[in-house]
This record gives structure tokens, C-alpha cells and sequence, in this order.
């Protein structure tokens, strides 16, 4: 596994092009998000995402979050942006808040679950929206943990069962931990709670 030092505000480009580099060909690199460490994989490679499973001994059953370098990327790749879905990314993103919506046929379905529905936010992260621009398209971020155990807010808290399995490490510091994203389910005419985190549920439904 490579290990990659890399600023958290100003991200050396060509340090994070051989990150994506290897995503793209179906590699598995660990990154900083605005919440936790989360691993990426191509949500349009079916191979990478049965391997990212494997990785965390996780459930086949449960879909896989993703996250966009701008909401641009999520309309293009990802999925449908709803009128409301819209406001809510203007006002949230780039942030903690989790939008479900309709699937692009571009994203494999192994990341849904066949469900048609994704999981997408623009993070509040340099290094993360970097990523996810120089691959061209959004990139996983489930926790970089198996599944059950902590996750983790820093790179030297990654367990060595995951450091084995990975291509990359991306280590930017500390993230701030914590609470998860907040989760909102927006492909019906008014915002359902999944998952309240970060971003309070009072203050999304005070946009709607």
C-alpha cells in the first residue's frame, strides 16, 4: 500500500492524480472526508465494488454512499436532481448532507442494491472533492472500516486489516469525526429523514 502525505487544504494535484489513477483501473484508496476516513472505489465498476465488500465484511444487502466534486458531477454521473434536491444542495453543499436520489444508469447497480435510489454529497473537503473530480466521475465513501467497528477520523486510526487490502492511503490529518452525514431521502414531492447527523433536520426542513 502506498501512504501519500497530502495538505488538506491545498492538495498536491499530482499526488491525488495517481490516487485517482488507481481508482479508475479498479484500485481501492482510503481518503479524508469532512466527517471520517471513507475508502473509494468506481461506483461504475462492479469488479471494484464486489472488492470494497470483501474489504469491509459488509453486507451484500446494503447499498454504498457516494459523494460528487460539485452538483454538476452528481447531474452528469450520478443522478437526477430534483427541484427540492436542488435547493437543498445550494444551501448544504458542500457539507454533511446526504441526498437520496434516482440512480443514473451509469452507476452500477451493485452500489444500490438494485434499488434504482443512490446516495450522493458534495463533501467539505478538499482533498475528497479533488479525488472524486479527477476521476471523473463520484467515487464511494463508505467508512474505511470493516464493518461494525469505529470508524475511523484519522489515518493512524485505519486498522492494519484494512491497510493491507487498500492500494492508497491519502492522509490529510484528522477529519473532524463525530456525527455522520445526515441523510434525506428527496425523490418524493417532500424530504423524508433516513439518518439525522450533522446537519440538524429542523434546519432542512426550514429550506423546504
Amino acid at each position: 500500500m502506498d501512504h501519500l502525505l497530502v495538505d488538506p487544504v491545498n492538495p498536491d494535484p499530482a499526488l491525488v492524480a495517481r490516487a485517482a489513477g488507481l481508482i479508475l483501473a479498479g484500485g481501492v484508496v482510503a481518503y479524508p472526508t469532512d466527517t471520517l476516513y471513507g475508502l473509494a472505489v468506481d461506483p461504475r465498476n462492479a469488479h471494484a465494488i464486489e472488492r470494497l465488500f470483501a474489504i469491509k465484511d459488509r453486507a451484500v444487502d446494503q447499498p454504498v454512499p457516494v459523494i460528487a466534486a460539485d452538483s454538476g458531477q452528481v447531474e452528469r454521473g450520478v443522478g437526477h436532481l430534483s427541484d427540492l434536491a436542488r435547493r437543498l444542495a445550494v444551501r448544504f453543499w458542500p457539507g454533511p448532507l446526504t441526498l437520496i436520489v434516482q440512480a443514473s444508469p451509469l452507476i452500477s447497480p451493485l452500489v444500490h442494491r438494485g434499488a434504482g435510489a443512490v446516495a450522493v454529497r458534495v463533501p467539505d473537503h478538499a482533498v475528497a472533492r479533488m479525488l472524486a473530480a479527477q476521476c471523473g466521475g463520484a467515487i464511494t465513501s463508505t467508512s474505511a472500516n470493516r464493518s461494525g467497528e469505529p470508524a475511523p477520523d484519522a489515518a493512524d486510526r485505519i486498522a492494519q486489516s484494512i491497510r493491507e487490502q487498500i492500494d492508497m492511503l491519502l492522509d490529510a490529518g484528522a477529519t473532524p469525526g463525530g456525527l455522520p452525514s445526515t441523510i434525506v431521502n428527496v425523490m418524493g414531492e417532500g424530504p423524508v429523514l433516513v439518518r439525522e447527523g450533522v446537519v440538524r433536520w429542523a434546519r432542512v426542513l426550514e429550506c423546504v
